[in-house]
């Protein structure tokens, strides 16, 4: 699939079909995220791959969204900053959560790519989740993805944040590159 396209056709599901990935799919997914950027090369992030449908109900009642017990398997993304921050002080715990992000959207690519279908939720009692999936206090939940194959392929052409919207040029609230002068010869 090319880049532009995965980009623009990725979307969330919150219905999943009663067909099983094959967690070896999804293990490809995760692989994609080792190639996001990472602070000082110290890589913070783990990755749980949770298929018992006990710990995925548990899952989706601390995230209090039912929709996740529907799911097949279930992705808990973490992260421990303590490398980054002895590294970089107080703004390791920034770094952590950038590198998080910019790893979470290569997995979303891929999830895109491989036919497979998620939504990244964000909202829950991560002490809940840290108790069920026995997640050491000082690492951070990150995330959770349940992931299956869209019930339903009915994606409607979503909403397109206009560029001169989100745009500046130079200075926060300029919506115009300066034009050039012209040198004299």
């Amino acid at each position: 699939m090319d880049l532009d396209k995965a980009i623009q056709s990725r979307s969330s599901a919150k219905k999943f079909s009663s067909k099983k990935p094959d967690w070896r799919d999804i293990i490809e997914c995760i692989d994609a995220a080792r190639y996001a950027p990472m602070a000082g090369g110290n890589y913070t992030l783990k990755f749980i791959l949770v298929d018992d449908k006990e710990f995925i109900k548990k899952i989706a009642e601390a995230c209090q969204q039912d929709f996740i017990a529907q799911a097949h398997c279930v992705v808990v993304v973490c992260s421990n900053p303590s490398r980054l921050v002895n590294a970089y002080g107080k703004h390791g715990e920034n770094y952590a959560r950038q590198q998080a992000g910019a790893a979470i959207q290569n997995f979303l690519l891929k999830i895109e790519e491989s036919g497979l279908s998620t939504c990244w939720v964000g909202y829950f009692v991560e002490n809940q989740i840290k108790r069920v999936l026995k997640i050491p206090e000082e690492t951070n939940v990150e995330s959770v993805f349940p992931i299956g194959f869209e019930y339903e392929k009915k994606r409607s052409k979503k909403a397109k944040i206009e560029l001169d919207n989100i745009l500046y040029f130079n200075l926060y609230g300029q919506k115009r590159m300066k034009e050039l002068e012209k040198l004299d010869v």
